[in-house]
């Protein structure tokens, strides 16, 4: 298996991400790395390419982006851990719906490892803690190559999310790890789920890096 590139990005724009993964994904050959996208969000909504306008309820000053990855809208913003997953899913011979299975199993772990027990839905993409969600994915595929990725609810300010109906579902409660942790940071967060999604990506070589 080829090596895995894995940055830490810390906050960064929405948009200009959004058209890094693009550029990346469009310019990467057979020999390209893949790469696990680490970063947190300034506050922005986006609207999946499923996504209707009735579930956006009351955006007020946060912007509303519509954007190319499967799903309906979301909630993005500092004290969230988002990771894009920028793999080469021709090259590891694994499908759409498995990748989504070796997300979300990397996140039950995480949680597992802090005493939360969590699970995902075979209705409903993404993982639960009862009934709230703790945690969104959305994902494209473009020849062969996945963008977008997970976003997992750490310790932030949950209020936008009242504001929409989450992922397109009136009335979500939605939930988050300090609601169940009282000491959790975002960095640990991070390495605990990039060595969980490693391991679910079969274990290749690791590259660490802080930063592009």
């Amino acid at each position: 298996m080829s090596e895995l590139i894995v940055r830490s990005l810390g906050l960064q724009p929405y948009l200009e991400t959004w058209e890094a993964m693009k550029s990346f994904t469009a310019d990467r050959d057979d020999n390209t790395k893949d790469e696990l996208w680490c970063l947190e969000h300034p506050r922005v909504y986006t609207q999946g390419q499923a996504g209707k306008a009735e579930h956006i309820l009351a955006p007020g000053d946060i912007p509303v982006i519509p954007v190319d990855r499967g799903g309906q809208v979301t909630y993005h913003g500092p004290g969230q851990l988002v990771v894009y997953l920028m793999l080469n899913l021709s090259r590891r011979k694994i499908g759409v719906r498995s990748l989504v299975d070796v997300i979300e199993q990397a996140i039950v772990r995480t949680l597992a490892d802090l005493d939360i027990v969590a699970e995902p839905r075979a209705d409903a993409p993404g993982v639960y803690v009862g009934d709230a969600k703790i945690a969104s994915l959305g994902l494209r595929v473009r020849r062969g190559c996945s963008f977008h990725g997970l976003a997992l609810n750490v310790r932030m300010d949950m209020e936008p999310f009242r504001r929409i109906n989450p992922c397109g579902y009136a009335g979500l409660a939605m939930c988050q790890v300090s609601d169940f942790v009282a000491s959790v940071s975002i960095d640990d967060i991070e390495k605990r789920l990039t060595a969980q999604l490693v391991n679910g990506l079969g274990g290749p070589a690791v590259d660490y890096r802080k930063g592009w």
